[in-house]
């Protein structure tokens, strides 16, 4: 089946991949928009992994001001050029992950900038508690991993579920950038000021 100009146009404004990879994905899918989507977005975060290990040097501030003034975030984005520092979708990605900090308070970017002591203490007291709940032994070492790998998702940028769309991470959309706008994307590091706290 030939795949229509439309069925192209429309593709490419929901993902923003490249015209030969639209079409690829569309042949691929027999036309089925939502199908060739999620089969860009999966090669998309592939292609988004190795990138990763490429420097980014430049970047943008995104900011956000909660409508009552009383919170106040500063997200440092960085990227491998100017030309995509300039970009306004890739403003827009700051501005949203620091909307994102303002409402859910991450302590950390990511699991490995979180101290060593504070993960020793947690994953200690998850397994007493574990214990104290009568799980047998042989299990309290995978419920408190489990249990720590929950309280990263509390704490750590990156592994928190999006505001925007709980489906996915921060991290997730980070890489889902990195797919569309074609560089390496990374958080470098962000502050939250409230009132009070």
């Amino acid at each position: 089946m030939a795949v229509s100009t439309e069925s192209i146009k429309k593709l490419r404004a929901m993902t923003g991949a490249g015209m030969m990879d639209v079409k690829n994905a569309l042949d691929e899918t027999a036309g089925d928009l939502d199908k060739a989507a999620e089969l860009l977005r999966e090669r998309g975060i592939a292609k988004a992994a190795k990138k990763a290990e490429r420097a980014a040097h430049e970047g943008y501030i995104g900011t956000y001001v909660h409508h009552n003034g009383k919170v106040a975030v500063m997200v440092e984005l960085n990227c491998e050029t100017d030309f995509v520092a300039m970009n306004e979708s890739f403003h827009e990605l700051a501005r949203n992950i620091a909307m994102h900090v303002a409402m859910n308070d991450p302590k950390y970017v990511s699991r490995d900038e979180v101290p060593d002591e504070i993960v020793a203490a947690e994953r200690e007291a998850f397994a007493k508690q574990a214990a104290s709940e009568g799980k047998p032994a042989n299990v309290i070492e995978k419920i408190a991993e489990g249990r720590l790998k929950k309280f990263y998702a509390e704490i750590c940028l990156l592994e928190q579920p999006y505001i925007k769309d709980d489906k996915k991470t921060v991290d997730t959309l980070v890489k889902e950038s990195i797919a569309t706008i074609g560089e390496n994307i990374q958080v470098g590091r962000f502050a939250r000021i409230a009132i009070g706290e």
